[in-house]
């Protein structure tokens, strides 16, 4: 048997290279920040030049290191261009957070085909594509791997309140953690993934701006903070989760219904 420390719990990412879509953002930037501060060198990509360069600025002013690349999450030649640009800079990508995600903000039936699009491309196709990119290559490298994917409690229920595509999208999510991690579970690849709640971001704004103070529906009467995400994200990255894969872990505070 292993000899494994007592306790197992080691989230030190020194060595790992760690990618994060949307990482200039919102969960992204927060995510991008902790695994760079685990030791992981980190990749964070986006569409927005000025905030690449941002958030970059930000990880080296704490000492670790940042490689950012831009990255259209709809476009598949963009995906691919950017796990190939990101293992030629700085190593095989070995953990992948898919975290860039879009909302839809309309009922069902007065969306444009553009919005389907773009909604089922940003939150499904990308970021299939993306963990098979970043598999393929591992594989090749005959190395292990972390893919963390990003969902939300919206894929379990749906309070009618014009997200119904968002809902879809993001049970999709949850399903394909689980689907993948029975495919590459012989390679050492673990796949698994996170719904949070409601928690404090750019997209969050929009939609108290538009649904006004949510929070005074949940039992604890707050939004949640990007921080109380760390611990599960470093957890789901490190070496403490080696048995742990197939897993949506829910992270909402107690908001959602059960």
């Amino acid at each position: 048997m292993t000899d494994y420390p007592l306790p197992h719990i080691a989230h030190d990412l020194s060595g790992q290279v760690a990618l994060v879509t949307g990482g200039t953002s919102g969960l992204g930037w927060r995510f991008t920040r902790v695994l760079a501060a685990a030791g992981a060198v980190v990749v964070p990509t986006g569409r927005r030049r000025e905030r690449l360069d941002e958030i970059a600025r930000v990880i080296e002013a704490d000492g670790g290191t940042a490689h950012p690349i831009e990255m259209d999450m709809t476009d598949a030649e963009s995906i691919l261009a950017g796990v190939a640009a990101a293992e030629e800079a700085v190593g095989t990508v070995t953990i992948a957070v898919n975290n860039a995600g879009v909302p839809d903000a309309q009922r069902a039936h007065r969306m444009s085909l553009e919005l389907i699009d773009s909604v089922l491309d940003t939150n499904v196709r990308g970021p299939w594509i993306l963990a098979c990119e970043v598999a393929r290559r591992l594989m090749a490298a005959d190395r292990p791997g972390r893919i963390v994917n990003i969902a939300s409690v919206a894929a379990f229920s749906y309070s009618g309140e014009g997200a119904a595509l968002y809902s879809v999208s993001k049970a999709a999510v949850a399903r394909m953690s689980e689907v993948l991690a029975v495919e590459w579970a012989r390679f050492g690849i673990n796949v698994n993934c996170i719904a949070p709640g409601a928690f404090s971001s750019e997209m969050m704004d929009g939609m108290l701006e538009r649904m006004g103070d949510i929070s005074q529906r949940f039992p604890r009467r707050r939004i949640g903070d990007p921080a109380q995400l760390d611990s599960t994200l470093l957890y789901l990255c490190s070496p403490a989760s080696d048995a742990v894969t197939g897993t949506v872990i829910r992270v909402d505070d107690g908001q959602g219904p059960r």
